[in-house]
């Protein structure tokens, strides 16, 4: 039986009382939400937190917000929530997508977006999905709130900027006309990490050609997103030659490794095929908002 090491526990009753035991525990103290990246780890030994400070209670953090230019999501928002909701299956359906592809019921009902990208595990879909919609990351500590892009964020392979007293609180997701987005993921069974996935958003400019476009491609060593994608769309109709193109892009881009999951050059045809889906369902959506 894989048992923690011995750790206390607090639950916060706020904001600001959640910054407050950060602050008075120091580095060694953790945030637990849903649990189901740190949990296991703290099971294996590989995380050793000497407080668990439990956020369940924040409820100001659960809610999904429309306005007239973004969609701002709480950061204890759990995935079923966003699975559920109609105004991201139309305003951001690249979520709804990876959405249905994230573990299993069980872990999306506990699990939250902050806690998945706090985790910033390199095969974690959100990080993907935020990284191409440009998502900002809004984080409190005792000094106030500040922002952070995503590339700001993520600083490395399970490692995120926040100071040991920072809280995750929400994130900020841009919303333009004539544009839409899409996921497309490859497991090895339901539920199961991306062996690789791909996730794209793209804008039409009014004569039906792509203004610009995002890529993203999980679980292969590629930090943020495709570089040179823009150059390659901008003023170019949407047409299979031109996803062909993006996809040989980002499969050079990316930098697999051989694993339980597959070979380097299996994982390259991926991200060049999935690539090449995302952004042709992506533009297909985003075709489809312009007529409506």
């Amino acid at each position: 039986m894989q048992i923690p090491a011995p750790f206390d526990y607090a639950r916060a009753t706020g904001v600001d009382d959640a910054i407050a035991l950060l602050e008075r525990h120091g580095p060694e103290s953790r945030v637990i939400a849903g649990g189901h990246s740190l949990l296991p780890m703290m099971k294996l030994r590989l995380a050793r937190p000497e407080w668990l400070i439990d956020i369940n209670n924040l409820y100001e953090l659960d809610f999904i917000t429309v306005e007239d230019d973004q969609v701002r999501v709480g950061a204890l928002t759990r995935h079923a929530a966003l699975l559920d909701s109609a105004d991201i299956a139309r305003l951001l359906p690249i979520i709804t997508d990876a959405e249905h592809v994230i573990a299993d019921p069980v872990v999306r009902n506990r699990g939250t977006i902050g806690g998945s990208l706090c985790q910033a595990d390199p095969a974690e879909d959100l990080s993907t999905v935020c990284d191409v919609l440009g998502a900002i990351a809004v984080a409190r500590g005792p000094g106030g709130e500040r922002t952070l892009t995503m590339e700001e964020f993520h600083v490395g392979p399970y490692e995120t900027a926040l100071a040991p007293n920072e809280l995750l609180c929400e994130l900020r997701f841009p919303l333009r006309a004539r544009t839409s987005s899409a996921y497309e993921k490859v497991e090895r069974r339901v539920g199961d990490w991306a062996v690789v996935a791909a996730g794209a958003a793209a804008t039409l400019a009014s004569d039906g050609t792509i203004a610009d476009a995002a890529v993203g491609v999980t679980a292969v060593n590629l930090d943020g997103t495709v570089p040179g994608i823009d150059d390659l769309v901008a003023g170019r109709p949407p047409g299979e030659d031109l996803f062909a193109e993006a996809g040989a892009l980002a499969a050079e881009a990316c930098d697999p490794v051989a694993d339980q999951r597959g070979p380097v050059d299996y994982k390259r045809h991926l991200a060049d095929e999935l690539t090449r889906r995302a952004l042709r369902r992506a533009c297909a959506r985003a075709a489809g908002s312009q007529e409506g």
